[in-house]
């Protein structure tokens, strides 16, 4: 009966378009079979035996099975094809599929092997082909079973042991080693600091996703710095005091095909459910140095923690995102809440004109209780002031920004953006601040995957409006290279040189150096 089963199975394998051991990728020299489809099979109805190959008509004698499935429709009569008269040897087979056709096999063999007459001597050819067959391959069959048996014990380990079947942590670990260069911050010593960060990504439905972050961090700014300017920042600036923290809640599902949701329950920033197009130098581990180069700035005006945001393709080449972000949704008393406190309304226009291209429209309406803090700029740019009893004064904005980015090869790509707002301090006056940058790429600089970076611009400055306008134009320049140790590890050493920090000659420039170490898992 070992004989008739393999046998059977080699006729059936045959028959339904497989050979076994190779059925997952289909027969040497021949392409994979696609994925069975559902309408396939709901529309395919029962299959049919047939008594010769002349009966599919999309059999055809050029085909590379041609004279097997001639051989076993003529001499087993097991041969199966639909009742529209096609075989579909190229489509997947489905278990059901296999079923059928192997107990099909079965059953003529069994009639077969039953007969007595010397009519039965094709099928007991065939049965000694097998057994010599068999003995031939018998150290190959007894390796396959070893490895099908070792691979059957290291699956049941995996699965015992996995972490979730619907969830995957990963995180990721910055150290970085930072200094000022000269005498442009004289009270800095070298610094060693570090940021850490756990995410549990869970899905519910494989399209959707559910982020919770954990984080902690002790990255400081340098005390000079800090006392004149917001300028110069690292991307990474976390300060946790090393207490672990939920910096991120997140759930992330798509509406219909088109569109994609976020609601934000903490940690909400626009680059969180929106494009910043900036696509080299985003990533505060692995992208710019600095948070100014990151992005424009616009995108960090208002409160930001809990919101919505949705996303929505009209097109490959347009899309249009909308978010709302309240800074203290979680407070229930009066003058705050998620409507009543400090928000961040954006809407954006997205457009690709190319794969290499694209180029963003942004508007942003913002209020904070403190001024128009961006993190970054000068101080006087966030228009911050105070009541008769101490206390901020509230700021609107009203901000509007272009932002775009060109791969004008695979190695080199031109990017940038230019903001402006339009500020007003509650019961004082209105300001003007303007930002620009300009961003330079060069990925795989040295090797793949590694990423060198060029950013000039100015950080946000006041320049006009009832509150004067800062002094001078000071300049961000940052240079930074990422080299790509291995696929989890990265060194990226920069450079940030401030002239006229705070936008003011009066001040010296400042010149930061920092070596960031990244880790991946």
């Amino acid at each position: 009966m070992h004989q008739l089963f393999w046998l059977s199975l080699l006729i059936s394998s045959a028959v339904l378009g497989m050979t076994p051991g190779i059925c997952a990728a289909g027969a040497t020299g021949m392409p994979a079979a696609p994925a069975a489809h559902s309408s396939d099979l709901a529309d395919a109805g029962a299959m049919e035996q047939i008594t010769s190959v002349s009966q599919l008509s999309d059999v055809q004698p050029a085909d590379w099975a041609f004279q097997a499935l001639q051989n076993l429709a003529e001499r087993y009569g097991c041969t199966a094809g639909y009742p529209d008269g096609t075989y579909r040897g190229n489509r997947a087979l489905s278990r059901y599929e296999f079923a059928a056709g192997l107990n099909a096999c079965l059953e003529k063999l069994r009639t077969l092997i039953s007969q007595t007459d010397t009519s039965n001597s094709i099928a007991k050819q065939d049965l000694a082909t097998l057994n010599r067959l068999a003995e031939e391959f018998q150290a190959e069959l007894a390796a396959l079973r070893s490895r099908a048996d070792t691979l059957e014990a290291r699956t049941s380990q995996i699965q015992a042991n996995q972490f979730s079947p619907t969830a995957k942590l990963n995180g990721e670990i910055i150290f970085a080693a930072s200094d000022a260069i000269g005498d442009g911050d004289p009270q800095a010593v070298p610094a060693f600091q570090q940021r850490i960060r756990l995410n549990l990504d869970a899905s519910f439905t494989g399209k959707d996703r559910l982020r919770t972050r954990l984080q902690i961090g002790n990255v400081s700014r340098f005390p000079y710095v800090g006392d004149i300017t917001n300028e110069g920042r690292l991307a990474f600036d976390t300060d946790t005091q090393n207490q672990v923290e939920l910096s991120d809640l997140i759930y992330r599902f798509p509406l219909g095909e088109r569109a994609t949701a976020n609601i934000i329950a903490n940690g909400g920033t626009d680059d969180k459910y929106a494009n910043v197009i900036n696509p080299f130098f985003s990533p505060p581990s692995t992208g710019a140095i600095s948070s100014f180069g990151r992005r424009n700035p616009i995108y960090l005006l208002g409160g930001l923690n809990t919101g919505v945001g949705l996303e929505y393709n009209f097109s490959s080449a347009l899309k249009l995102t909308l978010g709302y972000l309240a800074g203290e949704a979680n407070k229930p008393s009066p003058g705050n809440g998620f409507f009543n406190g400090d928000y961040h309304a954006l809407a954006q226009l997205e457009f690709r004109p190319s794969r290499r291209a694209i180029l963003g429209l942004t508007y942003v309406h913002s209020y904070d209780d403190a001024g128009l803090n961006s993190g970054s700029g000068s101080l006087a740019s966030r228009l911050r002031f105070q009541k008769p009893d101490g206390s901020p004064r509230p700021a609107i904005g009203n901000s509007y920004g272009v932002e775009a980015s060109f791969a004008l090869s695979p190695r080199f790509a031109i990017g940038g953006w230019a903001g402006y707002t339009a500020g007003r301090v509650t019961g004082l006056g209105d300001g003007e601040v303007w930002n620009w940058a300009v961003t330079l790429a060069f990925p795989d600089l040295g090797k793949e995957g590694n990423l060198g970076g060029l950013i000039v611009g100015m950080e946000p400055k006041l320049t006009g409006g009832d509150f004067g306008s800062d002094p001078d134009t000071g300049l961000h320049i940052e240079a930074f290279y990422r080299y790509q140790l291995t696929d989890n590890i990265s060194i990226t050493p920069g450079v940030i040189w401030l002239t006229a920090p705070g936008h003011s000659d009066s001040n010296s420039d400042i010149v930061t150096a920092t070596v960031r170490t990244t880790f991946k898992f």
